[in-house]
């Protein structure tokens, strides 16, 4: 979910737009967690590729096993 869309219960007001110290928090917040994570970093095309390769790996293995 992006903050764009959110609406402050404090204020309201969209949360993007910062008005109150409840929406500046919960942006941060959103902003602090987007980032996140051991794939958040790679673009589309990047994981795309990561999860073709890895199915190409497990298509080989599947092979050699049978």
């Amino acid at each position: 979910m992006t903050y764009d869309r959110l609406v402050c219960a404090n204020c309201a007001a969209p949360v993007s737009e910062g008005r109150c110290r409840v929406c500046r928090a919960v942006r941060q917040q959103m902003l602090e967690e987007q980032g996140q994570g051991p794939l958040a970093g790679m673009s589309p095309a990047a994981l795309i590729a990561l999860m073709v390769v890895l199915l190409g790996t497990l298509a080989l293995l599947a092979h050699q096993a049978a």
